[in-house]
């Protein structure tokens, strides 16, 4: 019973994970969503509001008898975890920014007993050293009871508050701005216990009360700190996850064996030791190690999706000569027995380095494991075929995608974790196709829409307190916007962005050079395209007197995009006015760059370069005549001296294969993805080696692809209203593929035998469509469908 009492976190014992995660869902009160709260923003008097802070707050409870229901709603500046009589009730908020600041609802009944209880809330700010996709005003928490029945605990000076000391910041890697600092903790400064009922707070200081939380528009001069907002996605997943090696060690007699968590590792006295450890695969987890003696000991935890040596990364699953360098934590234990370290902010590793100094007591290693967290995503869709490499690359591209998918989209969970646009648009059609959950994407198309500047576009990145502009990731917003509006039935959701929109593409159009009919050279900001080896910084070549093509073509292909959306919503003269604009924008392009010797387009204006993404834009836009389109495919597909697309923009390199007509091709062009596998890769990296991330998102486009072109499964009609399938099975002779749809599951089923197709097509609820092969075109009906050609 004593090591259970003292098995004591930082923030929570192990245990009350799956407590919070089974507490009854709930929705805010009416009073919650309009005007002002009557419960108050609190936080720490003494100290600065604005600082690095990690604090802990008290609300003592007294009930007769325990409720049946007890809901309340709860945010904190920067973030928070509730704990609830030493069990973990939620944790938050999700990121968003001040105009839109969510809050968790949350029934906290199950957690309750009769007689006295205790809220147990940690807040923590991280200063000027937050993430870049923090925002923040200043520290505080609020907590407001969903009816008179909860008022008791809403927040205001009957709260405790202390700031804890045990906490300081540590910025140990050059790149750690943009994921915000590490922790350094120290258990001699812990107050243990201090989240269960008997603990002595009576030193500890009442709380200050400093503003009243409002919703949109609530009453008053119309000053508002947050603009209070219900949660809109689910709480994240959490599940342990064992580390699956013990790689090497230095400084002990042997191999140890304790991250079974049944194998003690004892270390002696004055010792120094390293112990490298392997998940085995890229992860997303918050680290929990159990230790206990230990007083005067340092444990160092580095974390690292790679090792390395002279020559950067190589195969990542070689040690041999290879260090871990990374981002770390650093835990100084108090002595006692059964103790829990946590760091406050989940990390991103593959390989955890322990490196341990012990004091004058000797250390005891109980067990170290991760918790992985992510967004909850449910797998409905998947693929399956006769080839196993393939099945490595969409296990390998759902492990990318999830781990990129938090409570908003990252580029990367390891350097940035911030939701860029160029990347979100992939995201989200591999969430639509291998899930069906809509809820990240629809959150993801709203904040860029918050982040629009005086200027009228979008920022590139949001949420985001650090201001970044890639332009032509405003334009693939509105393709983000169209893309939604192809595959779900949501008028009013998608109506609503047309005003952005119409921002959008007023700060573009106004940039057309009247001279040479494309946009002008220079355009403000970072012009960033693709990780194009010979182009600074990814931005697509101009020259003083011509700007780019590409970018020309991609304001095109934007503008149609909104053309379809203004006549779907009854704006025929903005319509008309993007189709015009996009017209002459191709047309420019295609007469004053096109070079008849070579059959491409050039990068701009007598440009002595050439590329495959003018010729992708050309293709997809139709600025080059439909007949020489498969041609120029054919070009850009075999002469390397074009610059070359990157994973990102092979996901429309793809788009131009399937339009010519030669999506058959397409598993034979998944080489350099099997060769990232190849070299260890558990996810797929950024750009070809080397690169800086072992994992970007917009590099798994094969779950997008396998399913939305191997198998061939597309909306025919907004909304996915019907289906159009037409499928490009390659060297494949079976295939069975599984796409979530509104109505229920499309499941394609086909094996082919020389010219022989045959197999069956399963259409969910009333869903209608066509199936196309070889040119020919059957009808589809809802239920089994025989497919044999």
């Amino acid at each position: 019973m004593k090591n259970t009492r003292l098995l004591l976190t930082f923030l929570m014992a192990v245990g009350c994970w799956s407590a919070g995660a089974s507490l009854p869902s709930t929705q805010p009160g009416e009073r919650q969503l309009t005007g002002t709260w009557s419960a108050q923003w609190i936080c720490d008097g003494g100290s600065s509001p604005y600082d690095y802070g990690v604090y802990r707050f008290r609300k003592r409870l007294d009930l007769p008898k325990k409720p049946e229901r007890f809901v309340i709603n709860i945010s904190a500046d920067n973030r928070y975890r509730l704990l609830v009589n030493g069990q973990e009730a939620c944790w938050g908020p999700a990121r968003g920014d001040l105009n839109r600041w969510y809050y968790e609802t949350v029934d906290i009944a199950p957690l309750l007993r009769p007689g006295q209880n205790v809220l147990a809330v940690t807040v923590w700010n991280l200063g000027t050293r937050s993430p870049g996709a923090q925002i923040s005003r200043q520290t505080g928490l609020i907590v407001q009871g969903n009816s008179s029945v909860e008022d008791d605990v809403n927040t205001d000076g009957s709260w405790l508050v202390l700031r804890d000391e045990s906490f300081s910041p540590l910025f140990n890697c050059p790149e750690a701005g943009y994921i915000g600092g590490h922790d350094r903790i120290d258990g001699t400064k812990y107050p243990w216990g201090w989240e269960t009922v008997g603990f002595d707070d009576s030193k500890w200081y009442a709380a200050t009360g400093f503003s009243p939380g409002k919703t949109y528009g609530a009453p008053g001069y119309g000053e508002s700190d947050w603009i209070l907002t219900p949660r809109d996605i689910p709480m994240m997943e959490l599940t342990e996850q064992r580390l699956t090696a013990v790689r090497r060690q230095q400084g002990l007699a042997s191999l140890p064996t304790f991250i079974d968590g049944r194998s003690p590792l004892k270390i002696p006295a004055r010792t120094k030791c390293t112990v490298l450890l392997d998940q085995g695969f890229l992860t997303t987890a918050y680290p929990e190690l159990k230790v206990s003696g230990g007083k005067g000991s340092k444990i160092k935890l580095t974390y690292s999706e790679a090792l390395f040596d002279e020559r950067g990364k190589g195969n990542r699953n070689e040690i041999d000569g290879r260090e871990c360098r990374g981002f770390a934590d650093e835990f100084l234990p108090d002595g006692a027995d059964g103790r829990l370290f946590r760091p406050l902010w989940f990390k991103t590793y593959r390989y955890i380095q322990l490196d341990i100094e012990t004091g004058a007591a000797p250390l005891v290693v109980e067990d170290l494991y991760g918790i992985y967290t992510g967004y909850p995503f449910e797998v409905r869709g998947s693929f399956e075929s006769d080839d196993p490499a393939l099945e490595k690359i969409w296990e390998t591209g759902w492990r990318t995608a999830r781990l990129c998918a938090h409570e908003t989209y990252f580029d990367c969970p390891y350097y940035e974790q911030l939701q860029y646009a160029g990347d979100t648009r992939i995201q989200a059609l591999i969430s639509l196709y291998v899930s069906g959950d809509d809820r990240l994407v629809r959150k993801a198309i709203r904040m860029y829409d918050l982040s629009r500047s005086y200027e009228g576009i979008t920022c590139s990145r949001y949420p985001s307190h650090i201001p970044q502009y890639i332009p032509p990731f405003s334009l693939y917003w509105i393709g983000m916007i169209h893309d939604y509006w192809m595959h779900r039935s949501d008028d009013a959701f998608v109506r609503s962005f047309l005003p952005g929109i119409r921002t959008v593409l007023s700060w573009f159009t106004e940039k057309i050079d009247p001279h040479t009919g494309l946009l002008k050279n220079g355009l403000p900001h970072w012009n960033f395209t693709d990780w194009a080896t010979s182009w600074e910084r990814g931005i697509a070549p101009e020259s003083d007197s011509s700007g780019s093509a590409i970018t020309t073509l991609q304001l095109a292909a934007a503008l149609d995009d909104a053309a379809d959306l203004m006549r779907r919503y009854d704006r025929p003269a903005e319509a008309k006015e993007y189709a015009a604009i996009s017209a002459g924008l191709k047309k420019n392009v295609y007469e004053k760059c096109w070079d008849a010797s070579k059959g491409l387009l050039r990068d701009y204006i007598g440009s002595p370069t050439y590329s495959q993404h003018v010729n992708i834009m050309g293709i997809l836009t139709d600025a080059i005549p439909h007949k020489d389109q498969r041609a120029v495919f054919e070009r850009i597909d075999s002469d390397p001296s074009l610059t070359q697309t990157t994973f990102y923009y092979k996901f429309y390199l793809i788009r131009a294969l399937k339009k010519v007509g030669l999506a058959d091709r397409y598993t034979e062009m998944l080489g350099p993805w099997q060769q990232m596998i190849d070299i260890g890769l558990t996810t797929f990296a950024e750009t070809p080696e080397p690169t800086r991330s072992d994992c970007h998102a917009w590099s798994s486009s094969p779950n997008y692809d396998l399913l939305a072109t191997v198998c061939g499964v597309e909306p025919a009609s907004p909304g996915f209203a019907t289906v159009r399938i037409a499928p490009h099975p390659g060297h494949l002779k079976q295939i069975k593929g599984v796409v979530p749809h509104p109505q229920g599951d499309i499941t394609v089923e086909l094996q082919r035998d020389g010219d022989i197709l045959s197999g069956q097509v399963a259409l969910p609820g009333q869903l209608t469509g066509d199936f196309v092969w070889n040119g020919k075109t059957v009808k589809l009906h809802p239920g089994v469908n025989p497919i044999r050609f």
